[in-house]
């Protein structure tokens, strides 16, 4: 789901917006739809984080098997915990019993939206390739597939000063285990044009189906166009499971022939055929790098021109500004009843006004402190599956590894026991050779065919022993490969547990804020109803004109709403 607006002209106004979802998070701004859900710029109103947060369509909210799918994105992404993959703050539902996703708010340009202009260079499609690979590959050692890889969900960004710095977007699809309960048999689920073989035949995605859909990724970013094209969704899933895809170099010559074995291997229609796994891609990936001139693509540099992002949200007032004005209403009722003898109903809104801001900076530090430490168990968290994370990835790439060599170690092996029953047919052939020559005379013929014998035994014997060492090799390191197999069931393990002991504490953590978050919404209103009466009576006598004045240019554009100090870390936000 990309967070980058989409001006599609006028449309009538969302009447989502302004709505304070889970007494936490007002929208400000609609962001993006996709499949399952539409995705709002909105910021807490107790504290200074703008995020992006994502609702189930209205259309679709009776669907309940959507809801699954929404929790499990959250539960994905999260235990993922990849640079690459975009980070969920929040998970919960509405009052009204709606599901809602609270995502960092990016800034960027859809992959799609690159592609539109063109084929990419080279060395720049390596370099955003390689970075979904990265993330795909913790994913994958995770239990994690993705199951909807597509332009859209790939949002590049700059960060750090550097350019294309890849988010994968929306794990909607993604699966830890595949539930039967959450959709029918057979059913095919994805984006048609990236779908792999197997997707469209119906049967369960698998971390090769995600591969599939970085080949067809990487012949788009090569020529500019998909392998398969048509304007029919059963034409489309027809040609992904049976028609091979044209080689790249027969739309664009330039192309290297590593890049073009790279999408070809990718988009086999046989799993087996493909990559084993992201590892072994990230290798391949890394090796064309490596070959390719420094200078093609420099992800650091300026380049062109970029246009400049777009300005940040507008600014919260904060409860300083609830004391400003009341303040200013304070000046006000003096100036208009200088002897004291304002009507009682002003005076009463003028000492709300004055409680609502006290009672709304002690609740500011309440919040403040609920925070902090939800912020620590947030940033504990997030380190530690981080930590076990890379843990995991280690381990599964010496697993690929290991893996590999077994495999080639056995096809050695199955060489070779293909040599040693000729071998064995050779020195059979010999002996019976040899036992008919025994019974004839002595001779200079008789010497030679024992010599061959001879030799066939040898040659037997050679292939048995050799046999036997690449038989022991490929048996080590399967047994490698098991032993590092164990290790990550164990990780992942582990960090099931914690993840799901984290929640817990996140979730009790998060109600606390809730619950002093929804009471905050309540001054507000009341701080809102307090100002509205006293500008009203105000607003007509002209010795508080410049007073007034003042007051509707802080007002400008700005709603009271609470507000805390920004903490570092709260937010993460591409430039």
């Amino acid at each position: 789901m990309n967070q980058t607006s989409r001006s599609t002209g006028t449309k009538p106004a969302d009447p989502m917006l302004g709505r304070v979802v889970a007494g936490r998070y007002r929208l400000e701004a609609r962001a993006g739809e996709g499949g399952m859900g539409i995705v709002y710029r909105a910021r807490h109103v107790l504290i200074d984080r703008v995020v992006a947060l994502k609702l189930i369509r209205p259309d679709l909210r009776g669907e309940t098997h959507l809801r699954a799918w929404m929790l499990r994105e959250a539960r994905a992404a999260n235990r993922v915990d990849h640079a690459h993959i975009i980070d969920i703050h929040d998970i919960g539902e509405t009052e009204e019993g709606e599901l809602y996703l609270v995502m960092e708010y990016l800034v960027g340009t859809a992959l799609s939206s690159e592609l539109a202009r063109g084929p990419m260079l080279l060395s720049r499609s390596v370099d955003i390739l390689e970075q979904m690979c990265a993330a795909l590959g913790r994913a994958h050692d995770l239990g994690v597939v993705h199951r909807d890889l597509k332009s859209d969900n790939i949002l590049l960004s700059v960060r750090g000063g550097r350019k294309d710095f890849v988010k994968i977007l929306d794990f909607g699809l993604a699966h830890l285990a595949m539930d039967p309960r959450l959709a029918p048999k057979g059913a095919v689920f994805g984006t048609p044009e990236y779908m792999s073989p197997e997707q469209a035949r119906g049967e369960e995605a698998g971390p090769q189906s995600d591969l599939y859909a970085l080949g067809v990724l990487f012949f788009e970013m090569l020529t500019g166009q998909l392998p398969f094209r048509s304007n029919d969704r059963d034409t489309l899933l027809e040609m992904q499971r049976t028609s091979p895809p044209p080689k790249p170099r027969s739309i664009k010559a330039d192309i290297a022939p590593a890049a073009e074995a790279i999408v070809l291997k990718l988009l086999e229609k046989d799993r087996r055929r493909r990559f084993q796994d992201a590892h072994h891609l990230h290798e391949d990936l890394k090796a064309l790098q490596r070959a390719l001139p420094s200078t093609a693509w420099d992800p650091g540099a300026a380049g062109e021109a970029q246009p400049p992002p777009p300005p940040p949200p507008p600014q919260s007032p904060g409860v300083t500004e609830w004391a400003n004005r009341a303040a200013l209403f304070s000046r006000m009722v003096s100036r208009a009843y200088p002897s004291g003898n304002a009507p009682a109903d002003v005076a009463a809104a003028l000492q709300t006004a004055w409680d609502l801001a006290a009672r709304a900076t002690r609740l500011e530090g309440e919040v403040a402190s609920h925070t902090r430490k939800l912020e620590s168990l947030e940033r504990r968290g997030r380190a530690l599956r981080a930590e076990i994370g890379r843990k995991v990835e280690e381990l599964a790439h010496e697993e690929s590894r290991a893996l590999r060599d077994a495999a080639a170690e056995q096809q050695e092996a199955a060489r070779l026991r293909e040599q040693r029953q000729v071998a064995e047919k050779n020195a059979g052939l010999a002996r019976q050779q040899a036992d008919l020559a025994a019974q004839q005379p002595p001779s200079a013929q008789l010497r030679a065919v024992f010599e061959r014998s001879g030799a066939a035994n040898a040659m037997l014997d050679a292939r048995t022993e050799q046999l036997a060492e690449r038989e022991q090799k490929a048996s080590v390191k399967d047994a490698h490969a098991r032993d590092l197999r164990r290790q990550i069931d164990e990780l992942r393990a582990q960090l099931a547990r914690y993840a799901e002991a984290l929640e817990e504490d996140l979730a009790q953590g998060r109600e606390k804020v809730t619950g002093r978050t929804r009471e905050g919404v309540d001054f507000e209103k009341a701080f809102s109803e307090a100002s509205a009466l006293l500008v009203a009576h105000l607003k007509a006598k002209p010795e508080v004109r410049d007073l007034m004045q003042e007051l509707m240019s802080s007002m400008l554009g700005q709603g009271p709403a609470i507000n805390v100090q920004r903490t570092p870390g709260t937010e993460s936000r591409a430039p």
